[in-house]
């Protein structure tokens, strides 16, 4: 259970009146501005779900799988800024909310997760339904706690609140026994929380400021790095305003898609394992790295010894933990990264630097993001079975978001699953803005796309949502098309839908000789019909639903979908032999990049260096 001390600030009561302790939740809900919950009915958190239905201003959604919940929670979080909240019972209920924490955990998403849990007596018993959650949520929380006083409840939720949103945003979760629940009290809030030994608001000093600015003015080759610490601080206005005046190119992690828009002269897009060559490459050739916001993932740097070997890297995290972590940099500095941008902002100059703003301009032109219809397509199951020898209508998954980005603008917000769809998706849809990509991107987590669109649009009910999608990764929370229809959400989703794993397919083509280690997804006994039938089970779900199979029908199936007012999925039939390039192998460096068909482009071969 937490250890920290009681608040000493002065307190309010705000009632004076005897409250039950799942009263008191509401209540401390309600005093966080909390409007919607993702929660899950059960035994030990009945009483909760009971004092909610008296709530006036918090709607709850019923997901239908925990895990769902803590995925919705989650999108809803990364789309408006503000901490998700996920209900559950014990045992089972909070087991399945534990991938969807992790993935918060992991990119640095506020959500406060609360369960009922067995009463105290009980507790250590192995009693039904019980298990240790406390323990079990430590690796992958900002905090935890279990609470033994129903007199402990305000000050724990506002403490909760404010660690899940406050410096490096991250989840915690509240463990409350039933009869904690069940207690009763007079409520005390606190003013405000006092956390001793948490201090969140690091700034960046003046003497540091002066120093970064120097490095910038000698600097010949720099580049800025960042990711979604920026879009976290609400920083994105600060990061381009910087880059403008300072003349710097851009480059973001996956997690910091819409930091700067797709689209910016400045912008490089994303680097990394299948990030742009562009960005690769400027990196490795970078005199000063501007590093704010990211942490340096294997990912981005793949063999960390060779990433940015010969530059001066300046690392910027609100997180001292991160600094010097994975990559060792000889300037690094704990701040929040808007207030340092603010500081940076005042003091820098603009420099010209037109051999390397030329050489980026080349590397651009010469290695855009590209696909083609190869002979794997056409020697394909997909070509043979399903196009009948038509090139012409052969639908290339790329091809897919191209026109999803066209239609819409790069207005959408857009969310994915994990696998080959998720890095098409990130290439060749244009976000514009931060919080309009939504990925699970450091834990990786398949059956993350369709209820993360839930929790988006939950947030953002005028903004048009998009779940971008892969067969294997929407079947792992295909029932949360119910949650969509019963709630009237009006989600997206567009499965590429190819009968693999794809990603998995694509390592198994480039490390494994082919071989294919169960990664079919289709029926074996009948390979000319797609499987399963993903209208049909939308259609079960009382949700609108249509499958392409040719080129020439997906603009108006496509137009079809954005128009609708209600959840639609739209099931788009994609060759499985595709793969995602470029490609830095794991563990590998830019050198060993993989352009085209197995070809590797070797750094100063006819690129001006």
């Amino acid at each position: 259970m937490s250890k920290e001390p009681k608040t000493k600030s002065p307190k309010t009561i705000t009632d004076n009146a005897t409250m039950r302790g799942a009263d008191i939740v509401v209540r401390c809900l309600e005093r966080e501005g909390v409007d919607v919950v993702f929660a899950y009915p059960g035994g030990a958190s009945m009483e909760m779900h009971q004092a909610v239905t008296r709530s006036k201003k918090i709607r709850t959604i019923l997901p239908r799988h925990e895990q769902g919940g803590a995925f919705a929670a989650g999108g809803y979080a990364r789309a408006c800024g503000k901490a998700g909240v996920a209900i559950a019972t014990s045992g089972p209920g909070a087991t399945n909310l534990v991938t969807g924490v992790a993935d918060a955990y992991m990119d640095s998403v506020p959500m406060v997760v609360i369960t009922g849990q067995v009463p105290r007596a009980m507790i250590g018993r192995g009693a039904f339904q019980e298990t240790d959650v406390f323990g079990m949520s430590l690796p992958m929380v900002k905090h935890s706690y279990l609470v033994m006083d129903t007199a402990d409840l305000p000050r724990i939720f506002q403490e909760a609140f404010h660690i899940a949103t406050t410096g490096r945003p991250g989840p915690v979760w509240i463990d409350i026994p039933k009869d904690v629940q069940q207690g009763n009290c007079v409520p005390v809030f606190p003013d405000k929380p006092s956390l001793r030994g948490y201090n969140p608001n690091l700034k960046i000093d003046d003497a540091t400021v002066q120093k970064i600015a120097e490095l910038i003015a000698k600097s010949e080759r720099p580049v800025i790095y960042c990711g979604g610490g920026i879009i976290s601080a609400e920083a994105s206005q600060e990061l381009v305003a910087f880059a403008e005046k300072a003349n710097i190119p851009v480059t973001t992690t996956f997690m910091g898609i819409g930091a700067i828009p797709a689209e910016h002269p400045l912008s490089m897009r994303w680097l990394g394992m299948h990030g742009t060559v562009t960005a690769n490459y400027a990196v490795d050739k970078a005199d000063l790295l501007l590093a704010f916001g990211v942490r340096f993932d294997d990912r981005v740097t793949g063999k960390v010894s060779e990433f940015c070997k010969h530059g001066t890297i300046v690392h910027i995290d609100v997180d001292p933990s991160e600094l010097n972590k994975n990559k060792v940099a000889q300037v690094p500095v704990t701040s929040d990264i808007k207030y340092a941008l603010q500081q940076l902002n005042r003091v820098v100059q603009i420099q010209p630097r037109p051999a390397w703003h030329a050489q980026i301009a080349e590397w651009k032109k010469k290695f855009p993001f590209s696909y083609r219809v190869t002979d794997e397509v056409l020697r394909s199951e997909y070509f043979k079975e399903l196009q009948h020898g038509d090139t012409s209508q052969i639908i290339m998954p790329q091809y897919v978001i191209e026109l999803l980005s066209e239609l819409t603008q790069g207005e959408a917000i857009i969310t994915t699953g994990v696998g080959l769809h998720q890095m098409w998706a990130g290439q060749f849809y244009k976000t514009k803005h931060p919080r309009h990509f939504i990925s699970s991107s450091g834990l990786g987590t398949m059956g993350f796309g369709y209820p993360a669109a839930l929790g988006a649009k939950v947030a953002c009910p005028n903004q048009q949502v998009v779940d971008i999608d892969g067969d294997g990764s929407f079947m792992m929370n295909v029932q949360e098309l119910a949650t969509a229809h019963i709630e009237h959400i009006a989600a997206k989703a567009i499965i590429l839908n190819n009968q693999y794993l794809g990603m998995v397919v694509q390592w198994e083509d480039r490390f494994y000789k082919s071989n294919r280690g169960h990664t079919f997804l289709g029926d074996p006994q009948n390979r000319q019909k797609v499987y399963p039938d993903y209208v049909a089970i939308s259609k079960g779900f009382n949700v609108p639903a249509e499958r392409v199979t040719k080129k020439s029908e997906l603009r108006a199936a496509l137009q079809r979908m954005l128009d609708s007012t209600e959840p639609y999925l739209l099931d788009v039939i994609v060759p499985y032999t595709e793969h995602v390039l470029p490609m830095i192998p794991a563990g590998k460096t830019v050198h060993d990049i993989i352009i085209d068909q197995g070809t590797a482009a070797k750094l100063g071969d006819n690129l001006g260096l």
